[in-house]
């Protein structure tokens, strides 16, 4: 986690086995989406993907992206937005189950 403004905390999210090396995200209290920027990689798909997910919740994202696979390699940029939006739900939950 980077930073909280807001009701809207900001994460990074290094990825693997991508064009793109990092995703920027940022999330509300609701785990909609406010903002995803990726580093790197294809900027039309990337910006295509940030625009269309702006707004949903990120289970939602994270049911439709997940697994998503890129020619040869075994994930993909939107595959690596699904996990690192797992990561990030996950790490939340358990912040909040022992707070």
């Amino acid at each position: 986690m980077i930073n909280d403004l807001k009701n809207t905390k900001s994460y990074d999210y290094n990825t693997f086995g991508t064009c793109s090396r990092k995703i920027h995200i940022e999330l509300d209290n609701n785990n909609m989406i406010k903002d995803v920027i990726f580093e790197g990689g294809c900027s039309g798909n990337s910006n295509g993907i940030s625009k269309l997910v702006k707004g949903m919740k990120a289970e939602e994202v994270i049911t439709k992206l997940e697994g998503t696979k890129c020619g040869f390699r075994a994930t993909s940029c939107p595959d690596q937005l699904s996990i690192a939006l797992r990561k990030i739900l996950t790490e939340r939950s358990n912040f909040y189950v022992s707070s």
